[in-house]
């Protein structure tokens, strides 16, 4: 009897098949993304990716909520602005002694604006999954039809011809589209500058600083002289069609528009259109470190199979395949060399404005700031509003935004101080 229990007992008990890595994508992404989590289950049969599609409308919320019901998935992605966020709440894992022991993700591979959005407080808590920046789409034909036979290099390049252009185009047409309720121009061009955005160890905002005084002034002029229309994108019907139209010759805006300009072009202007890296006040200028990356959370029972995953969507040949999906643009300069990507002369562009991303400040009260920001400088574009009122104005807007850190920061200073006293 005591025999047959124990051969019962030993049939009722699995054993475990094992591991499940909750990992949650958002949109797109997470569509593409399952089609390569197939492979990835059939190297480790013993590990199950349940993935789940959070809509981006919805993701910042979502993950809100589920770090205060303590229900935050292994895996996730992180919009890279939305990382400093994360990492305050002390949410992440951190992940230097995965990638030490890594022969897959290598940080010297990394696109060094983009790895840096990942380092809090000299703490790497994420991995770079794909980029967005932001640089000019033109067009050659009208461009060359202007007198110039290739893009601009700085900005008084780049003024000369817009103004050009302007002249060329008359009345109803103009040099440049920049959709006024946007903030990715204004922001490029001020991550240009030597001067920080924040003062003060990030709680105070600099917007008095020369640098960003210089990009207000060379934003606003565009307007100003009327080489861009004072628009917001709700009142321009479609931006693919008034670029082929000849509405505009420049066009600033990320990688996911080369498929949208390639499905749209008349077929008399293939090949009339290009790419270009961003100007500088003095040459090739900086750009947003935007995109993604991949994060592990900090309470996961599946670390070690969370970070397999990590490192098999990080892999240059996985990466390769879902930019040829998707069109979103590898973090790793290796995976560039691969021919669908080094032969497009159309994504090469971007692969050198790559070169010269720089991150935002990593604070997470930063998505409001570049609201005031972009509130600030619409009303100077299309209210008038004096650009000297207008810098003080931001500056004491972000003074309250940063408040509670500056608070926080200034007894964090007093308690070191009372430590240190004798």
């Amino acid at each position: 009897m005591l025999v047959a229990g124990s051969l019962l007992l030993s049939a009722c008990r699995k054993e475990p098949e094992g591991v499940t890595v909750r990992f949650w994508a958002m949109g797109r992404e997470a569509e593409v993304v399952t089609e390569l989590i197939r492979e990835f289950e059939a190297e480790n049969p013993g590990i199950h990716v349940d993935v789940q599609n959070i809509p981006w409308t919805a993701a910042h919320e979502k993950l809100l909520t589920a770090f205060a019901a303590d229900g935050l998935p292994d895996v996730f992605q992180l919009g890279n602005t939305w990382i400093p966020e994360f990492a305050e709440l002390d949410t992440l894992t951190p992940l230097a002694p995965f990638v030490a022991q890594s022969k897959v993700v290598d940080p010297a591979d990394y696109f060094q604006g983009i790895w840096d959005t990942n380092v809090i407080h000299d703490q790497l808590v994420g991995i770079p999954w794909y980029v967005d920046t932001r640089l000019l789409y033109y067009r050659k034909d009208l461009l060359d039809k202007a007198g110039f036979d290739h893009p601009p290099r700085t900005w008084d390049e780049w003024n000369t011809m817009m103004a050009a252009i302007k002249t060329m185009q008359g009345p109803d047409r103009y040099a440049i589209l920049m959709p006024i309720n946007e903030f990715e121009q204004q922001l490029s061009f001020a991550l240009q500058q030597p001067d920080p955005l924040l003062r003060d160890h990030d709680t105070r905002g600099n917007f008095r600083s020369p640098g960003f005084r210089r990009t207000l002034a060379f934003y606003e002029n565009m307007f100003a002289q009327g080489w861009a229309p004072r628009m917001s994108e709700t009142q321009i019907s479609n931006v693919w069609d008034e670029f082929f139209r000849g509405f505009n010759v420049f066009y600033l805006s990320g990688p996911w528009n080369i498929r949208e300009f390639k499905k749209l072009q008349p077929k008399e202007l293939e090949g009339q259109w290009g790419t270009a890296a961003l100007p500088g006040p003095e040459g090739p200028g900086a750009g947003i470190a935007g995109g993604t990356s991949l994060v592990i959370s900090r309470n996961s029972q599946q670390k070690e199979a969370s970070w397999k995953l990590i490192e098999f969507l990080s892999r240059p040949a996985i990466q390769e395949r879902f930019h040829s999906i998707i069109g979103d643009l590898p973090p790793r300069r290796s995976t560039w060399e691969f021919a669908s990507l080094a032969n497009d002369p159309l994504a090469q562009p971007f692969r050198d404005q790559l070169e010269r991303v720089r991150p935002t400040p990593k604070v997470l009260e930063w998505e409001r700031i570049v609201q005031e920001m972009r509130i600030v400088t619409e009303q100077v574009v299309r209210g008038g509003l004096d650009q000297d009122v207008a810098v003080n104005r931001l500056d004491e807007r972000v003074d309250k935004v940063l408040a509670k850190r500056r608070w926080m920061h200034e007894q964090r200073t007093q308690a070191e101080g009372a430590e240190v006293t004798p």
